[in-house]
């Protein structure tokens, strides 16, 4: 696929109407033809896949000649297991119940008017995310699955591989009898794409931003299409007092070194003043023995004189990198302060055998997710069940949380009368 040239505002206008049209079509569709795409886009997937690595090798050539850093290369990089991934989860989502159509609520009133909340399309989907390719796969198929059309605009990082990828998604949909511009790509690097999809309000019915703190500041600054807002990442555990040694150990480990690159990783470590020193000692021979970064506090580096000396900034970083911020607390309730100071309302831990201070954790800490005895790397649309996401929304309008085909939905009321007029 070759990058246009032409008019960015007629070029965007022309996929803005198509897009439209499309979503006309598609939330009618059945869930037998909408499964059949995905199906078939997964089939399309598999069966081109050295084209697919071989389009990601130019992406990553191109990377590397920018400079990129060592995790934007991982999140940009895509191999056999990956695109297997992104397959078996088109065919997750197609095993997924259809959301549309499905009455959430019904009821009668004294009038004889029957009343039901039904679920329907949101419409057209702009979805603007960075480097990782694999959301063109994640972010279309879940479109389809709930009846929108949508306008996939990919970073300028993964071009080549988002327009191969792409290219199965509309085969799939071709298949299926479906309109293929029932989900597109903004076929262009400049810049100037984003800032008319923002303006398309009257083709685009909501946007997904996806990507670093400077792409969602201007994407919420400039906007007039309403947002399912994705900030940052800054992931807390909270190691209390009461938590088991190993489960401490291997939780917070997991939770940072998985993979560093992911909104889900763990970026501060806070534990807890009560428990015994040996415990955090083992925790942080576990990050070092795994090649993380350790900047603490005072109290952490008198344990670990090896410890980096942590900054006032340190607390409010999305590291994204095998880098962790540690820091002593006075206990749940002083975790759970300095989370609603420095988190992003993303995901948060407790690692603890206490049930109550579970609970209080819980049941205070404001986040989008919340976990117990758990790594934060399961913050992850496919990982709850969901097939896959489109993105972790930390807002609170609509959807928070990971956001799936359910939550790409809306509603609408249907009311059967039998002559009813009102008085």
């Amino acid at each position: 696929m070759t990058e246009q040239t032409e008019n960015i505002a007629a070029l965007m206008q022309d996929i803005g109407e198509k897009a439209k049209q499309a979503a006309r079509a598609l939330s009618t569709a059945t869930t037998q033809a909408k499964d059949a795409a995905l199906i078939k886009s997964a089939e399309s997937l598999r069966r081109r896949q050295n084209e697919i690595l071989s389009e990601n090798a130019k992406d990553m050539e191109l990377g590397e000649e920018k400079g990129l850093s060592g995790p934007m290369l991982d999140r940009l990089a895509l191999n056999e297991d990956r695109i297997e991934a992104m397959a078996k989860g088109l065919e997750d989502i197609a095993a997924l119940a259809d959301p549309v159509g499905t009455v959430t609520e019904e009821w009668d009133r004294p009038n004889g008017l029957v009343i039901q909340r039904r679920r329907v399309p949101l419409g057209v989907i702009g979805i603007i995310y960075e480097s990782r390719p694999n959301v063109t796969a994640d972010a279309g198929s879940l479109c389809l699955k709930s009846g929108n059309a949508a306008i996939l605009r990919g970073g300028s990082e993964s071009f080549f591989s988002s327009a191969a990828i792409m290219e199965s998604l509309r085969q799939g949909l071709a298949a299926a009898e479906l309109p293929e511009d029932a989900i597109q790509r903004v076929p262009t690097r400049d810049r100037a794409a984003v800032g008319e999809m923002l303006t398309m309000t009257e083709t685009i019915d909501v946007i997904v931003p996806r990507g670093g703190k400077s792409l969602i500041e201007r994407i919420s600054a400039e906007s007039k299409v309403p947002l399912f807002k994705h900030l940052e990442g800054i992931c807390h555990v909270y190691v209390d007092a009461e938590a088991a040694p190993d489960m401490a150990r291997e939780v917070v480990v997991n939770a940072k070194m998985r993979r560093t690159s992911i909104c889900g990783a763990a970026e501060t470590l806070l534990i807890d003043r009560a428990a015994s020193p040996d415990m955090l000692q083992r925790i942080l021979e576990g990050l070092v023995e795994a090649g993380c970064e350790i900047r603490g506090d005072e109290e952490v580096r008198a344990v670990d004189p090896s410890v980096v000396a942590a900054s006032e900034d340190d607390w409010g970083t999305e590291f994204l990198d095998a880098v962790i911020a540690v820091k002593t607390v006075g206990g749940v309730d002083d975790a759970i302060e300095h989370i609603a100071h420095y988190g992003s309302n993303h995901t948060d831990a407790i690692v603890t055998d206490n049930a109550n201070t579970a609970e209080r954790f819980l049941d205070r800490v404001d986040s989008a997710i919340v976990m117990v005895n758990a790594s934060t790397q399961f913050a992850d649309g496919g990982e709850f069940g969901m097939g896959a996401e489109i993105g972790i929304s930390t807002g609170k309008l609509h959807a928070r949380g990971p956001v799936g085909v359910e939550q790409l939905t809306s509603s609408k009321y249907v009311v059967r009368g039998s002559g009813q007029c009102r008085p």
